[in-house]
Order: C-alpha cells, then sequence, then structure tokens
C-alpha cells in the first residue's frame, strides 16, 4: 500500500455512526438470510469497529458503503457461526492479505486459541496480518485510541461469550451479545446511553443463552439507557414483529426503543449529551 493510501485511511473521519449489517439469527433466518448476518459497524470519529461479523459481513458492508479496509478493530463475542464467521474474510480485505498489516482484534478465547468444541475460527495466517490480538474475559479492559473497551459477564450456551461496553468521549454503548438474563446484567449494564441487547425472541418465551422480550423489559427498566435496540433475531421473533416487541418495551419502561432493521444508521451523539457533559466536566 502506497504512503499516500496509508495517510488518507490514518485521517479518515466517519463522524458518529452504529450500522446494522445484519440483524439475524438462528438456523432459519440466518440459513435463507431472513435478516443479514453481517454484524454492526461503529464509526467514532477516525475509528472504525466491526462487532460480530457472521456470514456475509464483507457483501453487506459493500453494500452499506462501508470501507472495510478502514477497519480499526474487529470486536467479535464468540464462536458461534452468527458471530464470527467471516473474521478471516474481514481480515483479509482490511489488511489486503497482510500487506499492509493493521487493525486489532478482541475477541473471547474460543474464536483466538479454540475450545475443547471449537477450533479457533482464527487462522494463523490471519492472526499474523494484524497488528494487535487480545484474549478478553468478562471484567478485563482494552482500549483503542481514546475508546475503553470492557468484556462483560453474559450466560451462553458458549461459556467463554462476552459482551462489550464501549466508553467513549462522547457517549457509552452496551453491547449484551447473546445471554440469559440474569441480575447481574444489570449491574454490567449501568451506565449505558445506548443499549444494544440481541433479543433472539417474542414476549416471555425461554430460549436457552438468549434474551426475551420480557428479558429486555426487565433490563430498560433497571438499567434506563436513552436509547434501547433491539436486534438479532430469530424467525419466531420475525413473525411476532420486533417493531411490536420494541413498542411494548417503550411502553413498558418509557426508555426509546428500536427494533433495528438490516442497513439501518442512527447517530448516538443524540443519546450521548449526558456522557459528553460528564467528560467535559472531568476535563476541567
Amino acid at each position: 500500500m502506497g504512503d499516500e493510501n496509508k495517510e488518507k485511511l490514518a485521517k479518515a473521519d466517519f463522524g458518529h455512526n452504529i450500522i446494522f449489517l445484519g440483524t439475524g439469527t438462528g438456523k432459519f433466518a440466518r440459513g435463507k438470510q431472513l435478516r443479514a448476518t453481517g454484524g454492526i459497524i461503529l464509526q467514532i470519529e477516525d475509528n472504525q469497529f466491526h462487532i460480530d461479523p457472521g456470514p456475509g459481513a464483507i457483501v453487506r458492508a459493500a453494500q452499506n458503503n462501508i470501507n472495510t479496509r478502514a477497519n480499526t478493530s474487529l470486536l467479535i463475542s464468540h464462536s458461534h457461526i452468527t458471530h464470527c464467521n467471516d473474521v478471516n474474510a474481514v481480515i483479509d480485505a482490511m489488511t489486503y492479505s497482510g500487506l499492509d498489516k493493521h487493525g486489532v482484534l478482541i475477541s473471547n478465547n474460543s474464536v483466538i486459541n479454540g475450545s475443547e468444541e471449537h477450533h479457533p475460527y482464527l487462522t494463523k495466517f490471519h492472526r499474523n496480518c494484524l497488528e494487535k490480538v487480545i484474549v478478553i474475559e468478562p471484567g478485563q479492559r482494552a482500549a483503542v485510541n481514546e475508546i475503553e473497551i470492557k468484556a462483560l459477564y453474559t450466560k451462553h450456551t458458549e461459556p467463554s461469550t462476552v459482551g462489550f461496553r464501549l466508553a467513549t468521549p462522547y457517549f457509552v454503548l452496551v453491547y449484551s451479545s447473546d445471554t440469559e438474563y440474569s441480575p447481574r446484567l444489570i449491574e454490567e449494564y449501568k451506565g449505558a446511553n445506548i443499549l444494544i441487547l440481541n433479543v433472539h425472541s417474542p414476549n416471555n418465551e425461554p430460549v436457552a443463552g438468549n434474551l426475551n422480550t420480557a428479558d429486555a423489559i426487565k433490563i430498560a427498566e433497571k438499567v434506563e439507557p436513552k436509547l434501547v435496540i433491539i436486534q438479532h433475531f430469530s424467525k419466531k421473533m420475525l413473525e411476532a414483529d420486533p417493531i411490536q416487541e420494541a413498542r411494548e418495551i417503550q411502553k413498558q419502561t418509557k426508555c426509546q426503543a428500536i427494533a433495528a432493521k438490516d442497513g439501518m444508521i442512527i447517530n448516538p451523539l443524540i443519546y450521548g449529551s449526558k456522557a459528553r457533559q460528564q467528560t467535559l466536566t472531568a476535563n476541567y
């Protein structure tokens, strides 16, 4: 890669956006692509995070005019296919197959090193394409430029799964990843301006290792974020209509709630004034 292109990439300024490259999960919704499964893009000034790049991540990025080459970091919560299938493809695209070695991968142990049930999703070749690879566990922190990333507790069928809390100078965003409800989640999520919940199922339908709408209501009414975004919908959730489920969350919690759609873009600054004020006060 030429020095001119490297300099241009280094000075990229994206503004602030949350872009959903996919909002589906489960064998039916994923297999038939009833909803896409490309993950989430978070852009904060000159930082671009790709969270949980599942099947079709590269295609969905191109369809949504996302420059994968500009990724600063990949955040991957666990080794289930919807969350990590395209990790190597994304790394390959963002580094020109290692010709321009850059970027950080922050993930749980099973994606990077494998487990008794899973081979590592990350290949040795693509590991060497990155500047840094970080294995993270609940409670541990990492930093990408001015953004602090904390791994959060989950209760999922993949035991080393983590959620992510991103503390920026402007807002605090929590991504639950896949998890059952637990009172411990309330403490993990407190202080979030924006709460992205993977709500697999409608109403109070129990599904091992995943949230349903009733769980989302319990979380939102205790955490009181400025915005709740539900996503990661199963076929049953799609049949129930995620928009109606989001309306029920908003009705019962008084928190603004949105059901994400593929390709949806949200400006997080709208919901981050409190976090911004805290930062400004601290700087004085």
